[in-house]
């Protein structure tokens, strides 16, 4: 990815010096792709730094934590106040905060510049969030918004906020990818259990999504992944093959534990880094699915399984309607997991004093990130119309069509249940939304108990203060 965001900056005119600390992928790059544009090979950490003119700007592309921390202390010393150093990776946001607070004491500023798109965005123009001082925006800026893809006319590339407010938003954004591939994984195996459809034939029906409110990069790419058959072996999917234990490299972690810390719900992005953890127990997996029953009493199955196109728990009669009817819940179940997103900016934003746009993080995520979806514009234009926007889900056009798609919703999941095929993303999505929604929640018991068993107090709702019962007195209720 380093190699290609560097070949994108020459692309684009400018002169750039390039270093690895393994001296054969540097001549490698050169050799290449040296006529792509100017680049100037540094084969040292001094050679790579002299090569440049005062004040220096340097993009650090390495594994994010100690790699990271390795290369500034090696740089560190090199630089001048006043000099530039960008880490493009996916740090954690504390880390670059901190980082950014040791250097600016050197006169280093230091941003914290989120990257999406992969190696493919990185090199045609990726989406660019960057934290960190105005100075370092001020010349940055022109380079970033040059590289980054446009949609109608705008660079998806902005300054978020100071410090780490960058990264932050980088990785809600991959917390929102991580349930976003949930939603659709779900989808998938509700449709080829339900129906009892292959892979090939499934790939249409994500094509056709792709041509409605669903469209975007993910649901475009799961099309082309349900299409591909086995290199080796001529007619079996590729799906079929692939071992279903899902990976992460972290940043999915990251957000529920930052969303912890700020009491802000994201139970779509939860659901999603539980569901690859559950994917990843495989011995534990294996040794249920020969004693725990599912629907029906079968041990190690549930009420979907049987021969490929023979069809599966919905009647061929109602098979157009299914598909229907989890598509509904797919858009749905999107939108939440979009708005628990945001939610978490707006909560981040407040607790670090960074003044995060959500409006402008939804223009930049049209084009070139991994989340990239034509509903970005509606988010888009909810927050022009209203910048304090309590939740997404308030919007009148997303209020809607979640309204519109409720009942659908509903079926999807019951049919999930009564099948057992786990859909913990649809499932949580909706009980979000049903307590959002509601006047009154069950959370009123469960500080009647934290009284009880720990003298916790409680609030009331017809008098202000807080309260508690002398339990294992004589009843009364006393003030806290």
């Amino acid at each position: 990815m380093g190699r290609n965001l560097a070949r994108n900056i020459a692309r684009h005119g400018y002169v750039t010096a390039v270093h690895n600390r393994t001296d054969a992928k540097t001549k490698a790059l050169i050799e290449e792709f040296g006529h792509e544009g100017t680049f100037v090979p540094g084969y040292s950490a001094q050679e790579f730094v002299d090569s440049l003119s005062s004040p220096r700007t340097i993009v650090i592309m390495v594994k994010a934590g100690g790699p990271t921390d390795a290369v500034i202390d090696e740089l560190a010393p090199l630089l001048s106040e006043g000099d530039i150093l960008v880490d493009g990776g996916n740090a954690h946001f504390a880390d670059t905060r901190r980082r950014e607070a040791a250097l600016r004491e050197r006169g280093v500023h230091f941003a914290g510049v989120g990257v999406s798109g992969g190696e493919e965005g990185a090199l045609l123009g990726p989406s660019i969030m960057l934290g960190g001082s105005e100075h370092a925006y001020a010349t940055l800026g022109p380079i970033l918004e040059d590289i980054a893809v446009s949609v109608d006319g705008t660079p998806c590339a902005v300054h978020v906020g100071p410090d780490g407010a960058g990264h932050f938003v980088k990785m809600v954004h991959n917390g929102i990818e991580y349930a976003d591939m949930q939603l659709i994984a779900e989808a998938y195996d509700l449709l080829r259990h339900g129906l009892g459809r292959t892979p090939a034939q499934l790939a249409a029906v994500f094509e056709s999504w792709n041509s409605g409110d669903l469209e975007s990069f993910l649901i475009e790419i799961t099309a082309r992944v349900l299409h591909k058959e086995d290199p080796t072996q001529a007619g079996v999917p590729l799906v079929d093959v692939i071992l279903d234990e899902a990976e992460q490299k972290g940043t999915g972690r990251w957000t529920v534990q930052t969303a912890l810390d700020l009491g802000t719900p994201v139970s779509g992005i939860a659901e999603a880094v539980f569901a690859r953890a559950l994917s990843g127990h495989a011995e534990q997996r294996r040794a249920a699915q020969g004693v725990l029953p599912g629907p029906g009493g079968g041990i190690g199955q549930d009420r979907s399984e049987g021969a490929e196109g023979a069809g599966g728990f919905v009647e061929a009669a109602d098979a157009d309607a299914f598909v229907d009817d989890v598509r509904a819940a797919l858009y749905a179940s999107k939108v939440v997991a979009y708005a628990q997103g945001f939610d978490m900016i707006k909560a981040g934003s407040a607790e670090y004093g960074w003044g995060i746009d959500p409006g402008a993080m939804a223009t930049i995520w049209r084009g070139g990130c991994i989340i990239r979806a034509k509903f970005l514009d509606r988010i888009k234009d909810a927050y022009a119309q209203q910048p304090d926007l309590p939740s997404l889900l308030l919007d009148p056009y997303f209020a809607d069509a979640v309204a519109t798609g409720q009942e659908a919703w509903r079926r999807v999941v019951a049919h999930s249940v009564q099948a057992g095929i786990p859909a913990p993303g649809f499932s949580s999505a909706l009980a979000y939304y049903d307590g959002l929604r509601r006047e009154r929640s069950s959370a009123a018991l469960i500080q009647g108990l934290r009284d009880l068993f720990g003298a916790h107090t409680y609030k009331r709702v017809d008098r202000e203060g807080n309260f508690h019962v002398e339990w294992s007195g004589d009843g009364s209720e006393t003030r806290g």
